[in-house]
């Protein structure tokens, strides 16, 4: 452009072939890649830049009026391309790769326990008995975890060297030429292909997608974005390419990170009129996934844009907690409406509504410390995971149990009442004890045996009762009284099931400590009654040993 009319001419005729290269532009001064395809446009821009500092012609003049409008359309120019410029790479295979694969397993829950667990040992543990019991994957396959972990990125140069190259070239003419501020307006809209990336991990077709999809992919945008703006932002201030750009690029990162973030907010603002408790481990984990982004978040911010991401954050997270201690309430609720609308408790077995319950419990038990501290935040009595364990399962505690139509004894109610709910809290105790640590167990485990022992009073106590004096009844009837009775007891119970095998020794221990200890003795008393015996205290004992096998298994269950 200067070769051909030089600095020398007059500034009318650099003006117009400046002009005209302007307006009569066809394509861009960079392509893709950052390479300068059209030197003879960006001469123009120049030189327009050069005639707009020398100011050659009379203010308000015709000419004064042409060049100030080909200096807007220089500007317009370096403001598309700088829209144009992908600053941010996005198109590696392992960045495409990593995506792609990390939504399916979002959808697939695969990375849902890995991506939310809470810290500490305890919730370790609770992890893994957790996943077991839901019949989730064990854990996330080891390349999908590499990725979740944000690892990749560091390893990625997701900043375009010669992209960057290019913006302090853009900045140069524009910081000349007045327009800073107009640049600075345009950061707001400007690309990230990078953030763009993760945050279609939720984005896109939504309709198609089921709410709990939605809340997965949403969870985890949010982590890696997170992990993805400490890449980025280190990226951008320690490439060593100084220039004109380096004075905007703090006004950049919060603009091309601000919009994004919002969004993400919006989002879950959404989601915080959910109440339903099915919904509550996934609005719970978008909590969790929230809260932990949060601080990182906002250490991209400075002034107004810091408070506006902070009240926005805490007002949406408030929002959530407030969700998720309304579907605590009606979780607990359900359990106790359902043993309400339950008529008659026949069998003995473990319940319905306790498996229900403890597996809600067991998949809440990853967020345990989240739940302790909104629950706690709220005032209401149910303060922990514990407090909502104890409450959902002692429902079923209030429900008396009914004999079978066959069986209406008031011994035979009795039993079947405590070996019921011995069956039930001992469920609880076991699922829940390497959850919610020793101290609640402590207390499951006399309610346990509370009902061991009333067990064996109620069906067993009639039994040991025939063996007292009762004035001179001869010893051999008072034995065949005793036998008989004691077969009555074993018919009714020998089909009882109780699957786990320690409350069944510790049950077969607790009537073998009432009958045989007392048969025993009272033969010790009477030894002329060895030969007419149907049972010696030993064969009580090995018939003793077979009970609780249960072989109406399948009605129990």
């Amino acid at each position: 452009m200067g070769a051909a009319v030089g600095k020398a001419a007059p500034a009318k005729a650099r003006l117009d072939i400046a002009e005209n290269t302007i307006f009569q532009r066809n394509r861009g001064i960079w392509d893709a890649a950052a390479a300068c395809t059209n030197e003879r446009l960006l001469d123009a821009v120049d030189e327009i830049l050069d005639l707009a500092e020398a100011q050659p012609f009379p203010a308000a003049s015709a000419a004064a009026a042409r060049l100030d409008s080909a200096l807007r359309a220089a500007m317009s120019l370096m403001m598309d391309e700088f829209m144009c410029l992908r600053v941010w790479n996005a198109s590696s295979h392992d960045l495409r790769l990593a995506v792609d694969r990390l939504a399916v397993g979002a959808s697939a829950n695969a990375l849902w326990q890995h991506t939310f667990p809470s810290t500490g040992d305890r919730s370790s543990s609770a992890s893994t008995v957790g996943r077991a019991s839901a019949g989730s994957p064990s854990s996330a396959p080891g390349d999908l975890v590499g990725f979740l972990d944000g690892e990749f990125l560091d390893e990625l140069q997701l900043l375009c060297p010669a992209s960057l190259l290019v913006l302090h070239e853009i900045a140069h003419r524009v910081i000349r030429a007045g327009y800073t501020k107009e640049l600075v307006q345009k950061f707001t809209n400007s690309p990230c292909d990078v953030l763009d990336r993760f945050l279609s991990i939720f984005q896109g077709e939504c309709s198609r997608r089921t709410t709990v999809d939605l809340i997965k992919r949403w969870s985890l945008a949010t982590h890696l974005v997170g992990k993805a703006l400490v890449v980025m932002q280190r990226q951008l201030y320690t490439h060593n390419s100084p220039g004109a750009f380096d004075a905007l690029k703090d006004e950049y990162f919060l603009a091309i990170t601000k919009n994004r973030i919002l969004n993400l907010l919006k989002f879950a603002d959404d989601f915080t009129s959910i109440t339903s408790h099915e919904k509550l481990i996934y609005i719970l984990g978008m909590y969790q996934a929230l809260s932990e982004a949060a601080s990182g978040l906002l250490l991209m911010f400075t002034g107004p844009h810091k408070e506006l991401v902070a009240e926005r954050s805490e007002e949406i997270l408030a929002k959530l907690a407030m969700s998720i201690r309304s579907m605590v309430a009606s979780l607990i609720a359900k359990v106790r409406d359902g043993v309400s609308n339950t008529k008659n408790i026949v069998g003995v077995g473990v319940h319905p509504l306790t498996k229900y319950a403890v597996l809600c419990i067991v998949r809440l038990a990853p967020h345990r410390d989240t739940l302790d501290l909104i629950l706690a935040s709220g005032g209401d009595d149910v303060a922990s995971l514990s407090d909502l364990a104890s409450r959902v399962v002692g429902s079923l505690e209030e429900k008396p149990v009914l004999p079978c139509d066959d069986d209406a004894t008031a011994a035979a109610t009795g039993s079947r009442h405590h070996l019921f709910h011995a069956n039930n809290a001992n469920f609880v105790l076991q699922s829940c004890k390497p959850l919610l640590g020793d101290e609640w167990a402590a207390a499951r485990e006399s309610i346990v045996e509370r009902h061991v022992a009333g067990y064996a009073e109620a069906c067993w106590a009639p039994v040991v009762a025939c063996l007292e004096p009762a004035g001179r009844k001869p010893a051999a009837k008072v034995v065949a009284k005793f036998s008989a009775a004691f077969d009555r007891a074993y018919e009714s119970q020998a089909r009882c099931e109780v699957r786990d095998p320690a409350l069944r020794d510790a049950l077969r221990r607790a009537v073998s400590d009432k009958v045989v200890t007392a048969y025993g003795v009272y033969l010790k008393t009477h030894p002329k009654l060895e030969k007419k015996l149907r049972y010696t205290a030993g064969e009580l004992g090995e018939r003793l040993s077979e009970l609780f096998e249960g072989e109406a298994a399948e009605h129990n269950k």
